[in-house]
């Protein structure tokens, strides 16, 4: 159940809307998704999410799919099953098949439980990766 009544595009004000719209332009969709209509209970949080969204996942050094499948990882990591939903959606869109989320997850696996074993044993830091 949500924390608050979600923020659909007609009863939005004004300042909310240009985000949704510049959202929908961005990403070539014609709806909000329902994280979104979240944040805009609090357009500065809204505003500033999106803007931070559209920095990070802009084409750069690694390419959208791989942007996605760190963002599906981290999100399994987490356990945000809104945003495990949604990325897949997106990485599967770029590409990403049932083996690729298959060896993704196992990967996240491996890592979790190497990091808590690595932790829970407080191994030092071999100098060779400083």
């Amino acid at each position: 159940m949500p924390m608050f009544e979600l923020v659909e595009y007609a009863a939005a004000p004004n300042e909310v809307k240009s985000v949704y719209d510049d959202i929908m332009k961005t990403r070539k969709v014609d709806w909000i998704n329902n994280f979104w209509k979240a944040l805009a209970v609090h357009p500065p949080t809204l505003r500033r999410i999106w803007g931070n969204i559209k920095l990070v996942m802009a084409p750069g050094a690694l390419d959208a799919l791989t942007k996605e499948m760190i963002y599906v990882a981290v999100s399994v990591t987490n356990d945000c099953e809104y945003c495990m939903h949604s990325h897949m959606a997106s990485a599967r869109a770029k590409g990403m098949t049932d083996e690729m989320l298959a060896e993704l997850l196992a990967v996240v696996g491996v890592a979790n439980e190497n990091n808590r074993l690595a932790n829970g044993y407080r191994v030092p830091v071999d100098e060779q990766f400083l």
